[in-house]
């Protein structure tokens, strides 16, 4: 009797501090923020429940088509970091030697080391006016007058890029390396070409990765700030501005707190239908990724 109370005292105490990080940290603020978002303010300090703030958001088209803008241009960022992210994981995962991985894998990490903030100025150091990119090709006569390659979508994706790649290379290695290589060999010597091998066993074996991958980068990439504040400038249209916006130049944090909500229901809606055409769920993309 007694060691089975010093288990379950066990895992409690195991998993508490994970209660305590779930409670404290994620539903108790959204609690708070769902709160606050079905709050009207009909006076000074005066405060009735509805959904005016959910309605002030559908009737104002500018909020809800940069909402759908930031939706596509971040499934854009995810399907550019799964193109350029999948070959780097194969490589990682079934070509490279042990010490190779661990370089590799410290290449990938290099971009963590310093903050959104020191990686978007790099990026403004590359690419603004006068920056390195656009004083070498001067310098080497493709060009006679400066180039500014800030402040569009491209910079924005690429920057982005650069961000979450690493979130879909690090689920893509842990699939990948869990697969047996005579699967590799038995659809070559049953007649596959390398397309085949790559369409029929690598990526369906790999699609709890991909799917877990693209989660991640999507859901970073639409609530990413900095990023595409610093390099798209007042052209970058992207809703976490909205909701900076709302609240703290307007101190609006009814609506602040409801467009939170409204870009969390957004993409998880996006999510949820990603899995059912994968054909993946949750639980099985987690259990093998």
């Amino acid at each position: 009797m007694m060691q089975n109370d010093i288990k379950r005292l066990s895992l409690i105490l195991l998993f508490a501090p994970f209660a305590l990080w779930i409670v404290l940290l994620i539903i108790l603020p959204h609690l708070g923020m769902f709160y606050i978002s079905v709050q009207e303010k009909v006076g000074p300090r005066m405060y009735e429940f509805g959904l005016g703030n959910y309605i002030n958001f559908f009737a104002e088209p500018i909020y809800w088509n940069t909402l759908i803008r930031t939706g596509s241009m971040s499934l854009l960022v995810t399907a550019l970091a799964l193109l350029l992210g999948f070959p780097i994981a194969y490589y990682i995962a079934k070509i490279a030697g042990n010490r190779t991985r661990g370089a590799l894998f410290l290449m990938c990490l290099i971009p963590l080391w310093v903050s959104d903030l020191i990686r978007a100025f790099g990026w403004i150091l590359l690419l603004r006016e006068t920056g390195i990119i656009s004083s070498s090709l001067q310098w080497a006569g493709l060009i006679n007058t400066p180039i500014e390659f800030l402040y569009n979508d491209a910079t924005v994706i690429v920057g982005l890029v650069y961000t979450v790649i690493l979130f879909m290379i690090v689920p893509l290695v842990s699939t990948l390396d869990g697969m047996d290589d005579s699967m590799i060999e038995a659809g070559y010597n049953l007649g596959g070409n390398g397309p085949t091998v790559l369409r029929r066993i690598i990526i369906p074996y790999a699609m709890p990765g991909i799917v877990s991958g693209c989660i991640v980068v999507f859901m970073l990439t639409a609530g990413s700030y900095l990023t595409p504040i610093l390099l798209g400038g007042k052209n970058s249209s992207w809703f976490t501005e909205q909701i900076y916006d709302q609240f703290i130049t307007r101190y609006n944090w009814e609506a602040g707190a409801a467009f939170g909500f409204l870009l969390l229901a957004f993409t998880s809606l996006v999510i949820w239908g990603g899995l059912k055409l994968s054909g993946q769920t949750l639980n099985s993309t987690v259990a093998r990724s």
